[in-house]
């Protein structure tokens, strides 16, 4: 089992005690695969917070099963994806285990990532799997809200600005006025809904024709319906441009394009910092920036 790239993303996450962990998951997989009747495929495509391998369940559906050391991370995955089950919007839960740190879902297929498919028909299908995912209800005392979410990643992606290389492009006056930005937008929310809370390109699947766009990895919090269109607007730095694709975006998913197009400039910094990290194009980068001023 070669999980080389995986590890060296799940290290960067958790730190050197992640090592021992992945020392463990052959064994874990193995494991699991037995009780629950799976036969165990290839390492698939994962973020920085877990292992995910290809897998047949054992009534011959394609499945993944995810393993991650953060178990409250995983169990708080299977909690959202039950939630956003009723959508049809969202992968099924097979099998999990808290205790474990994992669980298996049925596999999305074809499983194109949204950049893949084509740019003109994705407005509209980013606007049903919107409408679909909005639909579901907050639940009573759902813990999490957008505001603790955005707070977190200020926080979190903030820390970044100390690396000269970021530090150099994003300065500390930009940052603070997203972060304005954002509590102006916190403050004026009309219409709530159920957020899927990060629906970034990378985390939309094309489910096929009959099923349409589907979701993976959701942080569930309650708030503004346009965070969950503002990634594949910021999306479009660099090449339609963010203020055409947020018009069209918004027409398309019946969202407020002045507000969608002020989280852009809110997310925008975030972006690039991302982009300064892994590289990006030169334009991209100019857009995201000019937002952020």
């Amino acid at each position: 089992m070669d999980i080389g790239d995986v590890g060296a993303r799940l290290v960067d996450r958790f730190g050197p005690e992640a090592e021992g962990w992945l020392g463990q998951v052959p064994e874990l997989a193995a494991r699991l695969a037995s009780r629950w009747g799976a036969v165990l495929g290839e390492v698939f495509r994962s973020g920085a917070s877990s292992v995910v391998l290809r897998c047949r369940w054992r009534d011959g559906t394609p499945a993944v099963l995810k393993l991650s050391p953060d178990r409250a991370l995983l169990t708080r995955q299977v909690e959202m994806l039950r939630l956003f089950a009723p959508s049809g919007r969202v992968p099924a839960v097979l099998a999990a285990d808290a205790d474990a740190g994992a669980m298996v879902l049925e596999e999305v297929l074809p499983g194109t990532e949204a950049e893949d498919l084509p740019p003109e028909s994705l407005p509209q299908r980013w606007g049903e799997l919107l409408a679909a995912l909005h639909a579901v209800p907050p639940p009573v005392r759902w813990p999490w809200e957008l505001r603790g979410r955005c707070d977190e990643a200020f926080a979190r992606i903030g820390r970044r600005l100390s690396d000269p290389v970021i530090g150099a492009r994003i300065r500390p006056d930009a940052w603070q006025r997203a972060m304005r930005r954002c509590e102006a937008l916190l403050d004026t929310q009309a219409r709530i809904v159920l957020l899927h809370g990060d629906l970034h390109l990378g985390n939309v699947l094309d489910g096929g024709p009959a099923r349409g766009l589907v979701a993976i990895d959701p942080k569930a919090c309650w708030g503004d319906p346009c965070f969950d269109a503002v990634d594949f607007v910021v999306a479009g730095a660099g090449q339609d441009g963010v203020e055409a694709r947020c018009q069209r975006v918004a027409t398309s998913c019946g969202l407020d394009g002045d507000r969608l197009y002020a989280w852009s400039r809110v997310i925008a910094p975030m972006v690039a910092v991302a982009h300064l990290t892994y590289g990006a194009p030169e334009p991209v980068l100019d857009e995201l920036l000019a937002l952020s001023a």
